[in-house]
């Protein structure tokens, strides 16, 4: 009688390739799972870069990813909350700084907020979170679930899509500029990023390195990043299917001014 062979999941290992990755496939798969799963190929995005977007629909964009701006500061003293030294603790409240600010620094999400009033939206529109499609906080939502819920080198390695946003940072602040000059006043935030996300997924991706130490966490911390790459994802199908195609925003959602 035939057998048929084992299943695994994406995160599980066949019994015959259970030995540990060397440093340098492990930096292949994760460097593999960005190329296949980063939002930078999503066709939200790929509007966005062509010059094709309305005001209204970068407006919407503005707005529902400025909820996930808030969010990551949250997200990061969560993990700072279960750093176990101080170096590690150290290390990771600069993420959290980089985004509040502090006396010398406006900080991340109020330059998201300069972004969103150049697309022409009311920043207590913005604080009151008036308009966020359920999707994304859904999404979001998820995230602080994967950070506060699953173990620590998984809530790190969830933060390494970073490894990947300067080369799409770089392309956008390029594509923004040239196609929609009216935001040149408000594009701070991706200019600090440029050398933010850099320090911050080189710290995180040497903690994977070295506390990644079975073949099991291995995979698990890639089925991590490639968890973030789907959240990410989400809440750009959901203002494609609200704002694009076939533009069915949800009862309570933005609205687009004249649609």
């Amino acid at each position: 009688m035939a057998v048929r062979p084992v299943e695994t999941r994406e995160n599980e290992v066949a019994p015959e390739d259970a030995r540990l990755l060397s440093l340098e496939e492990l930096r292949a798969r994760l460097q593999a799972t960005g190329e296949e799963r980063y939002h930078h190929k999503h066709p939200f995005h790929l509007l966005m870069h062509e010059g094709k977007l309305s005001r209204g629909q970068l407006q919407a964009w503005a707005l529902n990813r400025y909820y996930y701006q808030s969010i990551i500061p949250v997200k990061d003293s969560i993990i700072l909350s279960r750093g176990p030294d101080p170096v590690f603790r150290r290390a990771w409240r600069k993420r959290v700084v980089d985004h509040d600010g502090d006396a010398t620094s406006e900080g991340g999400i109020k330059r998201w907020i300069k972004l969103a009033e150049a697309t022409g939206l009311d920043a207590a529109q913005l604080r009151a979170g008036q308009g966020i499609l359920p999707a994304t906080r859904f999404a979001v939502n998820e995230y602080l679930n994967i950070v506060r819920s699953r173990s620590l080198l998984e809530a790190v390695a969830s933060s390494l899509t970073e490894l990947f946003s300067a080369k799409l940072i770089t392309l956008r602040v390029e594509k923004l500029r040239q196609h929609y000059p009216w935001l040149a006043g408000g594009l701070d935030y991706f200019e600090a990023r440029l050398y933010q996300a850099p320090e911050d997924s080189q710290f995180a991706v040497n903690y994977v390195y070295d506390h990644a130490k079975t073949r099991a966490e291995q995979e698990l911390a890639i089925q991590a990043l490639r968890d973030k790459c789907d959240i990410l994802w989400a809440q750009l199908d959901a203002l494609y299917f609200a704002y694009v195609q076939p533009g069915w925003p949800p009862p309570g959602a933005f609205l687009i001014e004249g649609s």
